[in-house]
Order: structure tokens, then sequence, then C-alpha cells
């Protein structure tokens, strides 16, 4: 102890150590917490950043306006029946062609026609078979009455297949014209949804009075969604009404063209009896 306190400088030194440590250590404490708090300032007077909004389909459809909604649920649900028609044409014409072929397979086989009109009678004929049923039923109500009458026979056999004929194009052609009418309506009803989101979504800019793509952009999207759901339900309708009028053009063709030949057939059997 008597050196120590003999040396005062060295004291000094040694209690004046642990001083500028705390000293240095709250300075650089400070030095690290003022950027912080300053930051945190910042922060807290900054204004919220505006929540990103849902492009999703669904999102898109939710956030419409109520007169987009409309228009959209109306072309989701004319697409919906216009498919629902295309697959059941579809399966129709295929049928139809099928059940064609087998008759006429079965009809120039030689068979009877007696016997081949007995197998058809209970039936309920479609088609080559519904006329051949037609005439059939014509032919022998002359034949079985009373009353013969053969000198216009072949003009009501005609008739009654042409009616026959008739029927059975606009069984083929029923519900086509709703593919038709979505097919040209369906693009004009989408753009009018368009028009009205895109009206709506610019009147929203004049009331926020804010013009930056993040406020335009999703009004604009929804608006096009309308347009886009049109053609979706328009190009379908179109493609498959254009087909399935062919389709019944050459089936009608058919018809036609055996209806010619059976009234040919029983033309020749009224000469050879009258």
């Amino acid at each position: 102890m008597t050196d120590l306190t003999r040396r005062p400088g060295i004291v000094s030194r040694l209690l004046s150590a642990p001083l500028a440590a705390a000293g240095l250590a709250a300075v650089f404490t400070l030095a690290l917490w003022l950027p912080t708090a300053s930051f945190a300032q910042d922060l807290s007077q900054a204004p919220l950043a505006a929540p990103s909004a849902d492009i999703s389909f669904l999102g898109l459809f939710l956030q419409a306006h109520f007169v987009v909604k409309l228009v959209m649920i109306g072309l989701i649900t004319a697409s919906i029946w216009v498919w629902a028609i295309i697959i059941d044409k579809t399966l129709l014409f295929s049928r139809n062609k099928r059940e064609m072929d087998r008759f006429e397979q079965v009809f120039w086989s030689g068979q009877s026609l007696e016997d081949l009109y007995r197998t058809l009678a209970g039936r309920s004929n479609q088609g080559m078979a519904a006329i051949f049923v037609a005439a059939m039923r014509e032919w022998k109500r002359t034949y079985e009455g009373s009353a013969r009458s053969f000198a216009g026979l072949n003009q009501r056999l005609d008739k009654v297949m042409n009616v026959t004929i008739a029927r059975e194009v606009e069984r083929l052609e029923s519900r086509l014209l709703v593919l038709a009418t979505v097919g040209s309506a369906g693009p004009f009803i989408g753009l009018f949804g368009t028009v009205w989101g895109i009206m709506t979504s610019f009147q929203s800019i004049a009331a926020s009075k804010n013009t930056s793509l993040a406020v335009v952009a999703p009004g604009i999207a929804e608006a096009l969604f309308a347009t886009a759901m049109g053609l979706i339900a328009a190009i379908p309708a179109t493609i498959f009404y254009n087909k399935f009028i062919s389709q019944t053009g050459r089936q009608a063709q058919r018809l036609e063209g055996f209806a010619d030949e059976f009234s040919a057939i029983l033309s020749r059997q009224i000469d050879e009896r009258g």
C-alpha cells in the first residue's frame, strides 16, 4: 500500500480506465440507438400502403360493379347452356348417322317390306325408319281400305314423306338458334359489361383524384374480364353452330335421297298392281 500511495499517477490511471470504458460504451450505444429511433419515427409518420388488389378470376368477379356482375353471370349461364347443347347435338347426330347406316343395310338386304314394316311399326322411329313407316302406313291404308283410290297415291306418299322429312330436320335443328344467338350477341353483351366497368372505373378515379396504375388497373381488368367471358361463350357457339348446320344439311340430303328411292319403289308397285 505504501508503494501505491507513493505513486498517485498509477492509481489515477487505474481508476480512470473503467470510467473511460463505460463512457465509450454509452457513446456507442447512443450512436446505435439514435438512427433506430429516427427510422421508427419516420415509419410511424409515413402513411400506410394501400392493400394490393385481388386480380384473380374470382377476385375480379367479386370486386366488379353490380351491372358487370349481372353480365358475367348471364354469360356464364349462356356458356353452360351452349356446351350442354353442343354435347347433346354431338350425341344426336352421331346416333342418327349410326341408325341410318343400320337401316339402309337392313332395307337393301332384300328383306320383305311387309316384314320390315311389322318390325318397325311398334317402335318410336327416327330418320329413315320414320320415313319408311309413314309411307308404308299410308300404303296399307290405301290397299286395306274399303274404297281404294290409287289415282293420288303417289302424291299422298310424297306428301307424307316430305312432312316426315321436315319433322326430322326440325328435330335436328332444334336449339341451334340458341347457338346462333349466343354466337352473335355474346361479344356485344361482354362489350357492354366492359364499357360499364371502365365507366365506373373512371368515375372512381375522378372521385379519388388518383391516377396511379395500381388504382386504375383492377377496374380495367374487371371490365376486360367481361369481354373475355363474352368471347368464351360466343366462339364455341359460332363454331359448333356452323358444324351442326352442315351436318343437318348432309343428313337431310340422305333422308331426301332415301325418300326419292323409296317413292320410286312404291310407284313401281302401284303400276304393277294398277
